[in-house]
Formats: structure tokens, sequence, C-alpha cells
């Protein structure tokens, strides 16, 4: 007869303070770690190139064409003696939208009278 007693294993609850940190713990995947290399890869890219100032000056180029196109910008600021039929010819133009005190402003193309003439409706 034996007096040692069989082992049982007794299933253990973690501590509040180990489930705690293991839910903090990042967990890496090949996509994290691709779009991380990616956006390394692009950041150097462009810092390469503004290094020389001919890349400054397309960078510079290419990010107020990129303006314009979406609408962030004027293609061409107003110059004195600007005189714009309507809204139509100042767009065509692209100086539009004008504001109150610059070349070009009138009273009548601003219909709302807030200072800003020829401004973009959507």
């Amino acid at each position: 007869m034996s007096f040692k007693k069989p082992f049982r294993a007794v299933p253990m609850k973690p501590s509040p303070q180990y489930r705690r940190r293991r839910k903090t713990r990042k967990q890496y995947s090949v996509g994290n770690i691709l779009g991380a290399a990616a956006a390394i890869g692009l950041v150097g890219g462009i810092g390469s190139v503004s290094l020389t100032a001919e890349g400054r000056s397309r960078m510079a180029k290419t990010a107020h064409q990129t303006a314009v196109t979406f609408g962030w910008a004027r293609a061409r600021a107003p110059q004195a003696g600007d005189y714009w039929e309507g809204c139509d010819s100042a767009r065509a133009e692209g100086t539009a939208p004008i504001y109150r005190g610059e070349p070009g402003y009138r009273e009548e193309m601003d219909g709302d009278s807030d200072g800003i003439a020829c401004e973009p409706y959507y």
C-alpha cells in the first residue's frame, strides 16, 4: 500500500496582471511588416528626391498641380488689371475664387456678400 497521492493536474487561472500584459502585447503580421517597409521606402524615396534643387522644384510643381486638380488651390493668382465679365470667365482662366481686396473682385460677382466671388458650388 502506497501513501503517495496520485498526481492530478489542476487548471490554473492566469492573474489579472498577466492577462493585461498579454492583451497589450503587439502582434506582428506579415501585412504590418510589409506596410511599414513600404512607408519607410516611400519616405526615403521622397527624401532622396528632395535633396536636389531640381527635385524640390519638381515636387512643388507636382503638389501644386495636384492641389489645383482637387480644387484646393488656384491655377493662377489674380493680377493687377484683371477684369472678368463673369464667374465663368474667371473660372476658365483659373483665378476663381476671388477674395475681397484682390484684383478683379467685384460686389456683383459675390452672390452672397461673404467676400468671396465666384466660389465653387458643390
